[in-house]
Order: C-alpha cells, then sequence, then structure tokens
C-alpha cells in the first residue's frame, strides 16, 4: 500500500471474512463478466505455481474485495497493474506462486480510516491457504511478503524486494497515470482537512526521494526510477 495512513478492515469485512467456510477444488475460477482479461490466467497460474488447488469461492471474494466503494486506488486496477508487471519479471522470483498470491492479497483488506491493513490482508491469506495444506514455510513466506508492503522496512530477501518494487511502480508511471493515482489516493482520504492531507501526504512522498534507490532490483531502478524521482518531485514543488 503507498498511503499516508495504515489502515484496519471494516468490522463488516471482517466478519465477512472470518465467517466463510473455503473447500479446496480445481483452480479454474467461475467467470465474471466485467473481469479484465489478465485476472483469470493470473489467478490460475498462481495456483499452478503454488501446486495447490484454489479454495471453492475465494477468487469471487478477493474480486468483490477491491471494488468495494471506498476504494479509489487500491481497486481492481492496482491490482491488475501489479500482476501485469509481475508477469513481466515472473523469471525473477524465487516463489513465484507465492509472490503472486501475495500481491492477489497485499491490499485484500482495506479501510482507510485504521492502521492494520496488511495484517488483516495477511490473516485472511494464511486462513485461505491453510485447508489447501500449504506447507509452514509457504505461509511464513507469504505471510512476510503480504507484511513488507507496509514500506516501514527495506526489504532483504530477493522475493520481497521484487513485491515492494511492484507495488511502488506507480511512482514510476507515466505522469498522466501519476497524476491519476494521486488523485485517487487523495478521494480515498476526502475526509482528512486539505492542509493536513498536503503536510502528511508531502512528508511520504519526500522520503521516497529521500531513499538512496527507490526501488530495490535492477529491473524496476533500470525502467522507473527516474521517472519516480520526475514524478516526485514535481508532486512536492
Amino acid at each position: 500500500m503507498v498511503g499516508w495512513l495504515k489502515t484496519v478492515p471494516s468490522a463488516c469485512l471482517v466478519s465477512k471474512i472470518e465467517s466463510n467456510e473455503l473447500h479446496c477444488t480445481s483452480p479454474i475460477p467461475r467467470k465474471q463478466a466485467n473481469n479484465m482479461t489478465i485476472l483469470d490466467p493470473s489467478w490460475n497460474q498462481t495456483w499452478i505455481d503454488l501446486e495447490l488447488n484454489a479454495p471453492e469461492g475465494l477468487y469471487e471474494q478477493l474480486s468483490t474485495a477491491y471494488q468495494e466503494p471506498q476504494r479509489h486506488y487500491h481497486s481492481q486496477q492496482h491490482l491488475i497493474e501489479c500482476l501485469a508487471h509481475f508477469e513481466q519479471v515472473r523469471g525473477l522470483a524465487e516463489h513465484p506462486g507465492e509472490v503472486a498470491i501475495a500481491l492477489w492479497f497485499h491490499d485484500a483488506v482495506y479501510d482507510v480510516r485504521g492502521a492494520n491493513n496488511e495484517r488483516q490482508s495477511a490473516d485472511w491469506a494464511i486462513r485461505a491457504l491453510t485447508p489447501c495444506k500449504a506447507t509452514p514455510a509457504t505461509l511464513r513466506r507469504i505471510e512476510e511478503l503480504i507484511m513488507a508492503t507496509r514500506h516501514d522496512a527495506t526489504p532483504i530477501l530477493p522475493d520481497e524486494q521484487l513485491l515492494v518494487d511492484i507495488d511502488l511502480a506507480i511512482l514510476g508511471a507515466s505522469p498522466q497515470r501519476f497524476a491519476e493515482y494521486d488523485k485517487q489516493v487523495r478521494a480515498e482520504y476526502s475526509w482528512v482537512p486539505s492542509i493536513l492531507y498536503r503536510m502528511k501526504r508531502k512528508k511520504v512522498l519526500q522520503s521516497f526521494l529521500e531513499r538512496p534507490n527507490i526501488y530495490c532490483t535492477q529491473h524496476f531502478r533500470a525502467h522507473y526510477e527516474a521517472q519516480a524521482r520526475i514524478n516526485l518531485t514535481k508532486r512536492i514543488e
């Protein structure tokens, strides 16, 4: 998540997640008419890479979550963009299925007024994958991948670095997409007074500029570092 407030899930969403009993079935999900093309093949490939069967109904639950009305940036658009970036760098992942499922879950729980979205998203992922016989090592790595998207520490492990770079790729997007992203984040925090928002937002964006490198991996540095610094500099001027 790229924002300046940490978040927790709404009570209704937590209740919905915790009450669902998921059963492992084939990796082929039911089609939804409004799916973007990348979602279905990405979902299927993820479970093939994990060598597990997808829980029945999980695809639909995640799709619904990413279309919640409070989301403007942390939406299905963001998920699709992340998955598209991952398809370009899949060969760099040590455990591609784990990186992919972590991307699917990294913003699965999103409430703009809280502080614990990543924890709740990771917990949901663990609850979903445990009945499918994922190994403890796999569960631990997926949990750590999702928690890395808090962006509160420099990732060390290669897969964590890759996933964090994917999540931050929006900073190096085209000026038009970056401007759209900036408006989307503001819309999510529309309840925050303008003066406070500008101050906090500038502080967060400045912190990225102050890093020696915004991105951890050579791929993302080569493709997005320069544009990210241009975008950030113009935004905080």
